[in-house]
């Protein structure tokens, strides 16, 4: 069993702004819980332990979220979630200057020693009856294939390829898949196929002899898809573990986006979900009218 993990946390989350102005998209709300206590919440669910939030700028709000709060000690753990309560250890490094993803996850190498970790974005939810079950699936992967890397996969359109990290697979037909190319963010019309990369890997060590290699990629960062592509090309085993039809990735990272998720989630909210779906449709009917 996989023990730790990591959430990269240390986005500007400036195509947010102004929300995102003076605290993290990570802890902007969708629906009930803010989008990290998801992502913290799946990782426990699936047996992790010990999770490296890598934090930067402006990021505090993330540590004082799981802190004890003593004025809150009578509320229940739903409603003031901590780390203990979640059972994990928490533990926290900063990345003081934003160069890229493959660089924050080159900071939690100390943190995860010679062990294979799960790195699990902070500013995506996979939303499912039971979200962890992914997680569960890739870890199985990662372990009957002796993986030096084991990646969520998702299709998306063909039009929105260049928002992704794009996987190429041996076989895609199957629900798991060698991977045979990686490629970061590829224009429209040159991307290997249109399976993109859902905001969640399990690495072996090996990920950090290939971080060591890049050099800064697309938008000028450290791409953690490069070091990735380095690992296929030395011939080591890399796999795609796809998202079933009742999964989906929710990432905040725009206004688009983040209003899916919030909308979704408001949807199927467990109590407030009838209410919202027949609010939602009172004002279609208003929007229709004044369109007219």
């Amino acid at each position: 069993m996989i023990r730790k993990a990591v959430i990269p946390a240390a986005g500007l989350g400036t195509r947010l702004l102004p929300a995102t102005k003076s605290q993290p998209k990570e802890m902007l709300p969708v629906g009930r819980k803010p989008v990290i206590q998801y992502v913290v919440e799946e990782l426990a669910a699936a047996g992790i332990k010990d999770i490296l939030i890598i934090t930067g700028h402006k990021k505090r709000s993330i540590e004082d979220h799981f802190d004890e709060d003593p004025t809150l000690q009578n509320a229940s753990p739903e409603l003031c979630p901590t780390a203990s309560s979640m059972h994990v250890q928490l533990f926290y490094v900063r990345q003081s200057v934003p160069l890229g993803l493959g660089h924050a996850v080159n900071l939690a190498k100390d943190f995860t020693g010679d062990e294979d970790f799960v790195v699990a974005l902070g500013d995506s939810i996979i939303h499912a009856a039971k979200p962890h079950e992914l997680l569960i699936r890739m870890m199985k992967c990662h372990r009957h294939n002796s993986a030096a890397a084991t990646i969520a996969l998702e299709r998306v359109s063909h039009e929105d390829v260049g928002k992704y990290g794009i996987a190429a697979l041996e076989d895609d037909s199957t629900e798991v898949s060698r991977i045979i190319e990686i490629v970061e963010k590829p224009q429209v019309g040159e991307a290997p196929s249109n399976c993109a990369v859902a905001a969640r890997y399990i690495f072996s060590p090996q990920i950090y002899g290939a971080l060591s290699r890049i050099t800064k990629g697309y938008g000028g960062e450290y791409q953690l898809t490069d070091a990735i592509q380095l690992l296929i090309r030395d011939g080591l085993p890399v796999f795609g573990v796809m998202l079933r039809d009742d999964e989906k990735r929710l990432d905040i990272g725009g206004f688009d986006t983040y209003f899916e998720a919030f909308f979704l989630l408001a949807l199927t909210d467990p109590e407030l979900g009838k209410h919202m779906l027949n609010w939602v449709k009172r004002w279609l009917q208003v929007i229709e009218r004044q369109c007219r």
